[in-house]
């Protein structure tokens, strides 16, 4: 297999954001390591099938533990800000992965090289979202807790159920991501590439025209979007939990999409089919992808792949 190639189709893949920790799963290395290790197997069809090949993904899990143990730590170290966190999980999740490819690819002795970019994502200042945020994070916090966290701070902190109080920052949309150039042409060379982990890393450009990280999470599915249509993939997949998306789910009504138009979902997701807390946002990504001139957008499950660039499972979206 050559390297070198770049008539191959270009693929983006979206991993779930529990594809390394899963419900239920002890987060720990030897945990991460397998379940990295059973995603790439999955992927690896992808690879097999000679796709040029980009995979980004979510890091919920990861970035949490790690705001735990900046709290465990505030007596001893200061605080790290949220954009520096999600960095992290961008660096720590790629190795997993990446590492994961390459020992697949020694197995079958297929030379292609493995890449993880640090990747950040241009947002803007003026999004709506800086004004209402929304998205909790971190650990609970006692009523006086939470107060002085957000006197001290600036933090905004709401009521979560009755386990306490939380944090919430914004959750603005991508504008731009900075690396795609890199990350295309890295890709056209053959290079499997590993980026936008957790939706990346938020950014703006302040007053003199330089980038300053931001305490922000972007959704990781928006960005996989974005990222997709500039690398210029001919596909877009985004793997979830179940293996097809569902109109009227939960319902006696409950039917799977399997091959739908792009006008036909955009009136599902219009009529309040795909709830915002769960495939909502999936099946935006998908829909924008599509809508910027991508051929197709897949939504499966990582066990339904193979049958899904088949077309004989999966949910897919076409023009």
């Amino acid at each position: 297999m050559d390297i070198y190639r770049s008539d191959r189709r270009m693929v983006l893949v979206a991993l779930g954001g529990n594809a390394l920790i899963r419900a239920g799963d002890t987060p720990d290395i030897e945990t991460q390591e397998k379940n990295a290790d059973e995603i790439i197997a999955k992927l690896m069809t992808l690879v097999e099938r000679d796709c040029n090949l980009v995979v980004t993904h979510g890091n919920g899990p990861q970035v949490g533990n790690l705001l735990l143990r900046n709290e465990c730590a505030r007596e001893h170290l200061p605080r790290m800000p949220l954009d520096l966190l999600v960095a992290e999980t961008e660096g720590s999740m790629g190795y997993l992965l990446q590492q994961a490819f390459l020992n697949r690819l020694r197995e079958k002795e297929i030379r292609r090289y493995v890449v993880t970019v640090i990747t950040q994502v241009v947002v803007s200042p003026d999004d709506p979202a800086f004004a209402r945020p929304s998205k909790p994070i971190g650990m609970y916090y006692d009523e006086d807790e939470a107060k002085t966290l957000s006197e001290q701070y600036e933090w905004k902190m709401i009521r979560d159920g009755e386990r306490g109080f939380r944090r919430v920052v914004p959750s603005p949309r991508p504008l731009k991501i900075v690396q795609r150039h890199m990350i295309r042409h890295s890709a056209q060379e053959g290079h499997i590439v590993i980026a936008a982990g957790g939706g990346g890393v938020p950014i703006k450009v302040d007053k003199n025209g330089l980038y300053e990280g931001v305490e922000a999470v972007i959704d990781k599915d928006l960005t996989s979007s974005m990222l997709a249509s500039e690398i210029k993939a001919e596909t877009l997949i985004i793997l979830m939990e179940q293996p097809k998306v569902f109109v009227d789910f939960d319902t006696p009504r409950q039917r799977p999409l399997d091959r739908v138009t792009l006008s036909e979902i955009t009136d599902y997701l219009a009529e309040g089919h795909f709830p915002a807390s769960s495939v909502g946002p999936k099946v935006d990504a998908a829909i924008q992808f599509v809508q910027r001139g991508g051929r197709q957008a897949i939504i499966t499950s990582p066990d339904c792949l193979a049958a899904a660039l088949d077309g004989q499972d999966g949910t897919t979206i076409i023009p």
